[in-house]
């Protein structure tokens, strides 16, 4: 299973096509836009959450609310176009009509892919750079994580995200009974936090960002419950489940860092409060004492409950914007502003569980079939069976 994404940000649309999704998975638009609607949310988000109003069309590779098994088709359309057309619009235009639109860019903004993008591709016009690296490109992300979460939800495995911290504010470790009363909790709070108290002091802390022209980043991180165990792999490098996860977390527009389990934490102490002891009961089969790897070992799941966390970057888009050059006049100025948000990480805690469901969703398709959701069932039901038996 894999997906490609198109499309720019001020472009007429955002288009992902997905292939190796199974026959017979039941998908509907509300099921999608549902998750686009989450990924919109949060406070601290900037005035292109106002104009977007994000619904996704299936174009190809669904019939009467269930997908065939043939390639998807997925598009956002971008609203906000219909101010762009000249800019952005894929026909030749005159050099009175370049004149007119004026919105070439030689100006790189620091924390941005506008220099790096513009000496890559030889782009003397940025706009070409930040358009397609602009997080917007993670709206169709987001709808194809809402197809993998469709997949894993009939297979009997939940995913739910959460904001751990924002601009230094930390929030206090809360417990909670399922992946459900999680979502319950952190739907309910505009910085998707599960600590009311810590989830005010953010919103503080984004709204004195604002006041100064600044940006804050944070952590999010993903719980997923019941991946069966023993997918993925230890055999070769690039089949660790574990380190495609990692790399489908640092793949986030302004994520800077990944831990998985106790991460860090585990330089800190010795293995024998670190690794994880070993049951077995007939009910359950095997289980761990405790779950510092994250559910994983080995690269291969261990059963237990799948523990990722992110480091977003503050936005680098700035009202008091950072000293940079001019490609052109090679002379310093301070770098230009487009719309943006003082805090996403809210939004990125969204975009993490969507990237997250993908990575799981096509480890499963991997191991368990690829073509009908019916056998894909039947052979993860003889799995556990087998490994609880083992």
């Amino acid at each position: 299973m894999r997906y490609l994404t198109a499309g720019e940000s001020h472009g007429p649309q955002l288009t992902t096509i997905l292939e190796g999704v199974p026959a017979g998975l039941e998908l509907t638009t509300e099921m999608i836009n549902s998750e686009l609607v989450r990924r919109q949310k949060g406070y601290g988000r900037g005035r292109r959450m106002q104009i977007e109003k994000d619904q996704v069309q299936i174009l190809s590779g669904v019939r009467h609310g269930f997908t065939l098994g043939a390639p998807i088709t997925l598009v956002v359309q971008n609203n906000d176009f219909k101010h762009w057309t000249k800019i952005m619009g894929a026909d030749p235009i005159s050099a009175e009509e370049q004149e007119e639109v004026k919105r070439k860019l030689t100006r790189p903004r620091p924390g941005h892919a506008d220099l790096n993008g513009a000496l890559k591709y030889g782009h003397r016009d940025m706009r070409n750079v930040l358009e397609r690296s602009s997080a917007r490109e993670t709206t169709v992300r987001v709808a194809a994580g809402a197809v993998a979460k469709c997949i894993l939800g009939e297979l009997g495995i939940k995913v739910g995200g959460h904001v751990m911290e924002i601009g230094g504010v930390k929030a206090e470790k809360i417990d909670y009974h399922s992946i459900e009363e999680l979502q319950e909790i952190t739907e309910a709070s505009p910085v998707r936090c599960l600590d009311k108290e810590a989830g005010e002091k953010m919103m503080r802390a984004i709204d004195k960002a604002k006041e100064d022209g600044d940006s804050i980043g944070g952590i999010v991180e993903v719980i997923v419950e019941g991946m069966p165990i023993g997918v993925g792999s230890y055999v070769q490098y690039d089949r660790k489940l574990e380190a495609k996860l990692a790399a489908a977390v640092m793949s986030i527009n302004a994520f800077k860092g990944v831990e998985i389990g106790i991460g860090f934490e585990a330089a800190e102490q010795p293995g024998s409060l670190v690794h994880d002891e070993i049951l077995w009961d007939e009910e359950n089969g095997y289980t761990r004492r405790t779950n510092n790897a994250g559910g994983f070992e080995g690269g291969m799941t261990t059963g237990m409950p799948i523990i990722i966390r992110g480091v977003m970057k503050p936005i680098p888009t700035l009202y008091k914007p950072l000293q940079s050059v001019d490609i052109d006049t090679k002379e310093p100025f301070k770098a230009s502003i487009e719309r943006s948000d003082s805090c996403a990480v809210p939004a990125a805690s969204v975009v993490a569980e969507s990237v997250v469901a993908w990575e799981l969703a096509e480890a499963i398709l991997e191991q368990f079939g690829h073509d009908r959701m019916d056998a894909i069932k039947e052979n993860i039901k003889r799995h556990k069976e087998y490994t609880k038996n083992f």
